[in-house]
């Protein structure tokens, strides 16, 4: 039995948050713009690779907060939730000025996405985050 990891200074945490959710904005943005390049319609391999490289990047970021910055479960969950709304912020920040710059009649679907997004993303992440970082933490006390 190993004694936990030392808990990562708070103040480091915040710009490991960001980055992670600059990396799902990214991922996801990227794989709009190739997927227009590749096909028109349908479900595309290149939008399934982006759900596979960000579920690596979740685990990955689970797996760091626990593993190495000693992260208890619910801040472990907390923070990559709020990487994630970050990410699906930055999406509906972008689709909603592309909707503003195209002049859709639709701004106020995109407007309400702004909110919907990442409420509705960080929620799940959250949950599975702190079952996950829980069973982790469970395992490595054993």
């Amino acid at each position: 039995m190993s004694a936990p990891a030392p808990a990562a200074p708070q103040g480091r945490a915040w710009p490991r948050v960001v980055a992670v959710g600059l990396g799902y904005f990214a991922i996801g943005f990227l794989t709009v713009a190739i997927s227009r390049q590749v096909a028109r319609s349908g479900l595309q391999p290149v939008r399934l690779a982006s759900w596979a490289v960000s579920a690596v990047v979740f685990g990955t970021h689970i797996w760091y907060e626990v593993r190495r910055a000693g992260g208890a479960p619910a801040g472990t969950a907390l923070r990559n939730a709020l990487a994630v709304a970050l990410g699906g912020f930055l999406l509906a920040a972008v689709a909603t000025l592309h909707a503003l710059s195209v002049g859709s009649a639709r701004v106020v679907p995109q407007l309400v996405a702004l909110v919907a997004w990442p409420v509705l993303l960080a929620v799940p992440a959250f949950l599975v985050a702190w079952g996950a970082a829980g069973a982790m933490r469970a395992k490595r006390t054993r």
